[in-house]
C-alpha cells in the first residue's frame, strides 16, 4: 500500500494495484480458487445469477475469505442492488479492513443509495490508501463526492 501511495504515475499505480488484486484473488485453497474463478468468469459474461450462486457457494465454504464477499458485492452492485452490495462490502471490510477495492465499492454503493456524506467519507478513506483509484474523480471539485464546500470551486 505504501508503494501505491508513492507511485509517480497512474501507470505505475495501476501495476501496483494489479499486484494487490493478485493477492486478494488468491483463494485459501484450490477448491475455493475454482469457485472464485468460476464466479468471476460468469460475472464477466454477465451471468449475474450464476456468479451469485458461485460466490454464495464460496462464502459458505470459506466464510472468512474477504474476497468472496467483495466479489458477490460487485455482482450486487452491477445489478443495482446497492443495499445488498453494502452488506457484503461491510463484511469484507470486517475481514480485511484495508481492502481498497471493497472500500471504494462501499463508497460507490453508498453513493447509489444517495447516502452522500457516508459515501464521501468512505471514498476519502479509500483514497488515503490509494490516491490513484479511478473513482478519485468523484471527489474532485465539482464531483458528486467532493468534500463539502468544494463544489463551488471552478474547474
Amino acid at each position: 500500500m505504501e508503494e501505491v501511495q508513492d507511485a509517480e504515475s497512474e501507470t505505475q499505480a495501476r501495476e501496483i494495484a494489479n499486484r494487490m488484486w493478485e493477492y486478494w484473488a488468491d483463494a485459501p485453497n484450490a477448491q475455493a480458487q475454482a469457485m472464485l474463478d468460476r464466479g468471476m468468469t460468469k460475472r464477466s459474461a454477465f451471468d449475474f445469477l450464476g456468479a451469485l450462486a458461485d460466490f454464495d457457494q464460496l462464502i459458505s465454504y470459506c466464510p472468512d475469505y474477504a474476497e468472496g464477499y467483495n466479489q458477490r458485492a460487485f455482482v450486487h452492485y452491477l445489478r443495482r442492488d446497492f443495499a445488498a452490495a453494502l452488506t457484503d462490502l461491510d463484511r469484507a471490510l470486517d475481514l480485511s479492513p484495508r481492502h481498497i477495492a471493497a472500500m471504494s465499492g462501499r463508497a460507490l454503493s453508498l453513493y447509489g443509495l444517495s447516502r452522500l456524506e457516508e459515501a464521501r467519507e468512505a471514498l476519502a478513506a479509500a483514497l488515503k490508501l490509494n490516491p490513484w483509484l479511478p473513482e478519485r474523480y468523484l471527489a474532485e471539485p465539482g464531483g458528486p463526492l467532493a468534500p463539502l464546500g468544494a463544489e463551488d470551486v471552478e474547474l
